[in-house]
C-alpha cells in the first residue's frame, strides 16, 4: 500500500523471502488496491475545496491540478481506459495504482472503469514482477 514501491516491491520481497508467489501475489494487489476507492472519491472533492479558500496558495493549487487534468483528459479520446491501463501495468517507480488512480480522478474518468483498469493494471504489473523476481533470484542461485 506504500505509495511509489506498491507491489512492485513487495512481490520480490515476497519471492526472495520463499512465499508461494500466488499467495504474495494476491495480497500484495489486494493491498494495493485497498487506497484506490478512496483517492477516487475523495482528491477531486478535497482539490475543490482547496480551489475555494481564501489563502492564494492554496487556492493555487488546488485549481492548477483541477485545470491540469481538465485539459489533459482531452488528450486520450477513446482510449483513456487503455491508457490507464498501460500506465498502472508498467512496474516503473511513480505508474502504480496510487498515481494512476489520481490521473483517473483528475481527469474526470468513470470511477467503476477506473477501478477496473487500475486492477488489471495492478495484476499486470504483478505478474510481470513475478517473472522479473524469479528470473533474477533463479540467476542468483544459479550461480550460488
Amino acid at each position: 500500500m506504500v505509495p511509489v514501491i506498491e507491489l512492485r516491491g513487495a512481490v520480490p520481497v515476497g519471492v526472495g523471502l520463499g512465499l508461494p508467489f500466488w499467495n504474495a501475489y494476491r495480497v500484495c494487489v489486494l493491498g494495493n488496491m485497498i487506497p484506490v476507492p478512496f483517492i477516487l472519491l475523495l482528491v477531486k472533492p478535497v482539490l475543490q475545496f482547496m480551489r475555494k479558500q481564501k489563502i492564494g496558495f492554496i487556492s493555487k493549487i488546488g485549481n492548477f491540478f483541477l485545470e491540469k487534468g481538465h485539459k489533459a483528459g482531452a488528450k486520450f479520446g477513446d482510449a483513456k481506459y487503455l491508457a490507464l491501463y498501460a500506465f498502472v501495468a508498467i512496474p516503473m517507480p511513480g505508474t502504480g495504482a496510487w498515481t494512476g488512480t489520481l490521473a483517473a480522478s483528475l481527469l474526470d474518468l468513470d470511477k467503476g472503469k477506473s477501478m477496473l483498469a487500475v486492477l488489471l493494471g495492478v495484476m499486470t504489473a504483478g505478474v510481470i514482477m513475478g517473472a522479473v523476481s524469479f528470473g533474477v533470484f533463479g540467476a542468483i542461485s544459479a550461480v550460488a
